[in-house]
């Protein structure tokens, strides 16, 4: 299982890299649960990385809008991501997170056709009313994309566990390597869910609080020693 570590500037992805993360992912929690950074920031960090460590990049908790979408993930791939990865927010059924991916998927793929496109669903989707998680596999299979993810929306201190049991996320995992994908799981998960997440198959860790000072998202800064301690663990 690798580690992704959720970075918002440089520092905080060197801090990273010197802990061992395997994926620098670059957000802005400002903006949400999968917030976009800014094309200099995420040119910035691609240049550090310099192809020794794999760059994702979010764009976005997006609305049903594929045009505005598709460009957001082109202006990600151009500033130096390797993974492009678009939050299912707006998008209220199958059928609409199914346009909005395959857009970018086109688009992406005509750009690089060697970068990953992550298609992220919520656990928490029925507070919002986004796309249930379940139908996410299948949306990034019929998409063309090459991995489903699941995080939490709302930030309130509930964690992914706290909205899917071990069993949902099992099928989660099941469903999506038999279509062939890879899975991402985040929301609020820390080392107390390595066993698990290990367990069921999980390919990709996504975190950013549990690996921030004083365990906090938005006003802690990523730390190497928490990075390393979770690293050990997995």
């Amino acid at each position: 299982m690798q580690l992704l570590v959720s970075a918002i500037n440089l520092d905080e992805a060197k801090e990273a890299t010197m802990g061992g993360a395997d994926i620098l992912d670059v957000k802005n929690p400002k903006e949400g649960s999968l917030g976009a950074n800014f094309p200099w920031i995420i040119k910035e960090i691609s240049n550090y990385a310099n192809n020794n460590i794999i760059v994702s990049t979010t764009i976005g908790d997006v609305p049903y809008k594929p045009g505005t979408v598709s460009l957001a993930a082109l202006g990600s791939a151009v500033s130096g991501s390797n993974y492009v990865k678009v939050g299912l927010y707006g998008t209220k059924t199958y059928e609409e997170a199914l346009e909005v991916m395959k857009a970018v998927v086109k688009t992406i793929k005509e750009y690089d056709s060697s970068i990953t496109v992550v298609a992220c669903g919520y656990a928490d989707a029925y507070k919002t009313g986004s796309i249930e998680p379940e139908f996410i596999p299948k949306v990034a299979k019929d998409s063309g994309s090459d991995l489903a993810m699941l995080d939490t929306y709302i930030k309130d201190g509930h964690r992914l566990t706290d909205h899917m049991t071990t069993e949902q996320l099992q099928n989660f995992v099941n469903t999506s390597h038999n279509y062939g994908l890879k899975v991402a799981l985040a929301g609020s998960v820390n080392k107390n869910d390595v066993a698990m997440l290990k367990k069921i198959g999980c390919d990709i860790m996504g975190v950013r609080g549990c690996v921030c000072t004083q365990g906090d998202r938005n006003n802690g800064t990523i730390n190497r020693e928490l990075v390393q301690d979770l690293k050990d663990n997995i």
